[in-house]
């Protein structure tokens, strides 16, 4: 698949026209609990089966020249799971940095967080950040996980950030722009998604990066995460390429 996804990509530059690749896709990785039950497994074996998907898709995105991949790891509501669920969860970051961070290393990716440290485990916060720190000085592909993150929180801490900025003198409330929302929000580093990608076949945003995604483009597969492929990334690929992003205009 990225043999014939690269020959097209080839043959479209010597026709003088080139197939664009999004600079940054968001993915919800959603079915690991739905992909166990079908097999009559625990959910928490779903999960596993999970995170060993990140390492390949992250690859597949930085073999075709996609500069941040941010993935939906954990968020503001799944605290609501049973506690054994949320528990196991919540030891996954420390089990795919200690298998995954030589590779990582290797393939020169960078780690990044999103989202809020209150309420997670020591243990969660500190082997996300071992790999945030340990390949801080890594500049390829950026692997931004989406963890203990909610859209409306994002934006509720922006808004408190800008008033007290008011309240303090340091700037107008009637200056306040999008552009300073933006600059408020926890993905303020890298530029907003151009690709949307939900797997498990559910067909919503479930509060993620509410305001990134504004004119993202969306691919919905019923394809359950453990299952989700390269193959099956370079067909949402595929799907962004033949549309035109025209932002409201002609």
């Amino acid at each position: 698949m990225l043999e014939r996804f690269l020959k097209k990509q080839n043959e479209s530059q010597e026709a003088g026209t080139f197939l664009h690749v999004p600079e940054h896709v968001a993915i919800v990785m959603d079915g690991n609990g739905r992909w166990a039950t079908k097999r009559g497994l625990p959910r928490n074996i779903g999960h596993r089966e999970g995170m060993k998907r990140i390492h390949e898709i992250t690859e597949s995105a930085d073999d075709i020249g996609v500069k941040i991949l941010t993935m939906f790891a954990f968020s503001t509501e799944n605290w609501g799971r049973p506690q054994t669920e949320v528990d196991f969860i919540l030891r996954l970051p420390e089990r795919f940095i200690e298998s995954e961070l030589p590779k990582l290393m290797k393939n020169n990716v960078q780690v990044k967080m999103m989202g809020s440290n209150d309420g997670l485990p020591q243990h969660t916060i500190n082997a996300v950040q071992k790999a945030v720190n340990e390949t801080a000085n890594n500049d390829g592909i950026v692997l931004n996980l989406a963890l203990n993150y909610g859209g409306r929180a994002d934006i509720t801490r922006a808004v408190q950030k800008l008033c007290l900025e008011v309240d303090e003198g340091k700037r107008d409330a009637n200056s306040i722009t999008e552009q300073d929302i933006t600059e408020s929000l926890f993905s303020h580093h890298y530029p907003d998604p151009d690709l949307f990608i939900r797997t498990s076949g559910e067909i919503r945003l479930s509060n993620f990066m509410l305001w990134q995604m504004a004119y993202s483009e969306f691919v919905f597969t019923d394809v359950l995460w453990p299952d989700f492929s390269k193959k099956d990334f370079l067909e949402a690929i595929d799907v962004y390429q033949a549309r035109k992003r025209r932002y409201g205009s002609l």
